[in-house]
């Protein structure tokens, strides 16, 4: 189907739970489509399954799901089609050969990429009549089928409206805005802070470590302070809002012997200083434009600026 015809498809896919037995497509096997296909089969869906390495499905076979020889034959088994895949780029891989099937469909894609590619992706759907859902999984394979859980989707309202039910068997739905590169960029943003945070945690373990203090003993320390940091993002938020770093708090220049400090003792640590230094490189760069009697927030600036050595 031509893409002049696409609002008609999206209407379609509208209709997916709408006076229809529950049924749903997922594609790709990995831990967390296996997650998501168990999910809905508890929940009483009808599944059909696919991945590259058939017997990956075996074990949700058992338990009632139908596997799909081809990618053609787990298109054509449901307009709702959730999409668990590495990337962006294994989903052009999978479904380009079947694009013929792809019109009339909906495409929950909740493979991890950035914003421009969930953008690209919905661009390309749209143009072989089907319909595209962005979203990001705020949780491992363990929190899927758990609604305190939470997953963020952007892309037509209409569309995720009518099969939010759906999506509600996996976990909670925040529905973000129309723009299908929101939910990704989201989901970025977050892990952003998730793997930098994690890394400081396990660079901060080692240290200890190295100084004959064990991780179980670092523990209710690292979480005390790991606890600590929604209290300082609550009190500089408005400030960083309004683009205001005073120095009535906290000083760059201070912050910056700080992280001098850390760097020496990871050193005599005979730990590896990549990561600390890092950080002392931006805070250097942060002195080196004004910034030494403002606040270490006055840093966000510095990450603004397209210079930003390698």
């Amino acid at each position: 189907m031509k893409s002049s015809n696409r609002s008609e498809n999206i209407r379609v896919g509208t209709e997916n739970t709408v006076g229809k037995s529950k049924s749903v497509t997922v594609i790709g096997l990995g831990p967390m489509g296996k997650a998501m296909a168990a999910a809905f089969l508890e929940h009483g869906y009808k599944v059909t399954v696919w991945n590259r390495t058939s017997n990956k499905a075996d074990e949700l076979i058992t338990k009632g799901a139908v596997r799909a020889s081809t990618v053609h034959e787990a298109l054509a088994a449901n307009e709702l089609v959730i999409l668990s895949l590495t990337d962006y780029d294994a989903m052009y891989t999978i479904l380009e050969p079947a694009s013929e099937n792809l019109s009339g469909k909906v495409l929950v894609n909740l493979s991890s990429d950035t914003p421009d590619k969930a953008r690209e992706a919905a661009k390309w759907l749209a143009n072989r009549g089907a319909g595209h859902i962005t979203g990001g999984v705020q949780v491992p394979p363990s929190g899927i089928g758990k609604p305190e859980s939470s997953t963020y989707y952007s892309g037509p309202k209409e569309v995720f409206e009518a099969n939010k039910e759906t999506l509600e068997v996996l976990t909670g739905t925040d529905y973000r805005g129309e723009d299908p590169g929101l939910a990704a960029l989201y989901y970025q943003i977050q892990m952003d802070m998730f793997w930098t945070a994690m890394l400081s945690y396990l660079h901060a373990t080692a240290v200890a470590q190295a100084n004959g203090i064990t991780a179980e003993q670092f523990l209710p320390y690292a979480a005390e302070t790991m606890s600590s940091l929604p209290k300082f993002i609550e009190f500089y938020t408005p400030r960083i809002n309004a683009g205001e770093y005073p120095g009535d708090v906290d000083r760059l220049a201070m912050g910056m012997a700080s992280v001098e400090h850390v760097v020496h003792t990871t050193q005599d640590a005979g730990i590896d200083i990549t990561l600390p230094t890092a950080v002392l490189e931006v805070f250097r760069r942060g002195m080196e434009n004004g910034h030494a009697g403002n606040s270490f927030t006055s840093l966000i600036e510095i990450f603004k600026k397209s210079d930003i050595r390698p």
